[in-house]
């Protein structure tokens, strides 16, 4: 993927991945449009260049009025990313953990759905473009107090799969970003294994500018959860991860 000359539409980028995928973008020669619901970063970033668009993804609304504002200001809109997302915990003998899942749900897989769906019209029209949808290394391999968050990236795993087989010969191409625990400096990451934002960034844009780019952008860090069952490391992995089911309130593991 050439990264120098494109339009780029980052939803969910005003904060951690989204908004340093924005800026890398934008320093490869891009131009690039965040869209997110908090006012104040979105201000900080049109003031550093970046068109802006309020968005809430769980409203289908809000959802179509972004589109056609970003189509109208940016005709030439190829690529969109679906960064929003929301990581809760979840303890599921509290039955008040369902709102949470709904919630996580909602933001993680419907959200994505809607965006997709209301950019496919323009990128068919146009004849090329990519969707890069997001994922993650809990999709692949369980964390415990995490449940409903892991089913929704396992669930934008698949669906990016048949959104892929779908648009076949279109010319438009579907890109699935696999995060593992990153670091995001000023929030507080509870893994010690995270991988700092900045060697992310750097592992992601190396592979989205290989030729071809992959299907799946797997930085070295999030191999260990994407390859787990076909390694035999899963039921290891997982049960290792279980033991954060300490993090959860009134929880002893």
């Amino acid at each position: 993927m050439d990264l120098s000359h494109r339009t780029v539409l980052v939803v969910g980028g005003t904060s951690g991945i989204g908004r340093e995928m924005a800026r890398r973008f934008a320093a490869a020669g891009s131009t690039v449009a965040v869209g997110g619901r908090n006012p104040e970063a979105l201000a900080r970033l049109a003031e550093d260049g970046f068109g802006t668009f309020r968005v809430d993804v769980t409203d289908a609304a809000s959802v179509a009025s972004c589109r056609d504002a970003v189509i109208s200001r940016y005709p030439e809109l190829d690529t969109v990313v679906t960064m929003s997302g929301v990581m809760l915990l979840e303890d599921v003998r509290d039955p008040a953990h369902f709102e949470t899942a709904r919630t996580t749900i909602d933001t993680n897989l419907y959200g994505t759905i809607r965006v997709v769906d209301a950019f496919t019209p323009h990128l068919l029209e146009r004849g090329a473009g990519t969707f890069i949808t997001v994922s993650s290394g809990i999709g692949f391999l369980p964390f415990p107090p995490m449940p409903s968050y892991g089913a929704s990236k396992a669930a934008v795993h698949a669906y990016s799969e048949a959104l892929r087989a779908q648009l076949d010969g279109t010319g438009v191409e579907v890109v699935e970003l696999v995060p593992p625990a990153v670091a995001v400096p000023g929030r507080q990451n509870a893994n010690p294994h995270a991988l700092p934002l900045e060697d992310f960034a750097t592992e992601v844009m190396d592979l989205l500018a290989a030729d071809p780019t992959p299907r799946e952008i797997l930085v070295e860090g999030v191999l260990m959860h994407r390859w787990a069952e076909r390694d035999g490391t899963y039921d290891e992995l997982v049960a290792q991860r279980s033991k954060a089911l300490s993090l959860l309130p009134g929880r002893r593991v």
